[in-house]
């Protein structure tokens, strides 16, 4: 099993930059793809942004936030990085950060099985 921890969260103008930190413990980190959700008051949790397991990295993002954000990971720290530029008012939500023990960069949230407690990420127009 593996232990998630998310950091990095705040509050930032619209336009600002914000980077959201997944730190995990437990199992082997490079056994797992990582994927980022989030979840606006009022609204169904959605996908982000996914990496897939070390080796030929695949990453994958939601048609909302191409080109605005960046999903990373440093398997030396066992972290999984969100980097958020030219955020908007619409990206207010708690952001989760969830594994899977499984190879690909799937935005399909049920496949993952291990989940942070969250982050709180306001932008103010």
């Amino acid at each position: 099993q593996v232990q998630l921890v998310e950091s990095g969260g705040g509050s930032v103008q619209s336009g600002g930059s914000l980077r959201l930190s997944c730190a995990a413990s437990g199992d082997t980190f490079s056994n797992y793809a990582v994927g980022w959700f989030r979840q606006a008051p009022g609204k169904e949790r959605e996908s982000v942004a996914s990496i897939s397991r070390p080796g030929v990295l695949y990453t994958n993002y939601a048609d909302s936030v191409k080109g605005r954000f960046t999903i990373s990971r440093d398997n030396a720290k066992n972290t999984v990085y969100l980097q958020m530029n030219s955020l908007k008012p619409e990206d207010t939500a708690v952001y989760y950060c969830a594994a899977r023990a499984g190879p690909g960069a799937s935005l399909f949230m049920g496949e993952y099985g291990y989940w942070g407690q969250g982050t709180q990420v306001t932008v103010s127009s």
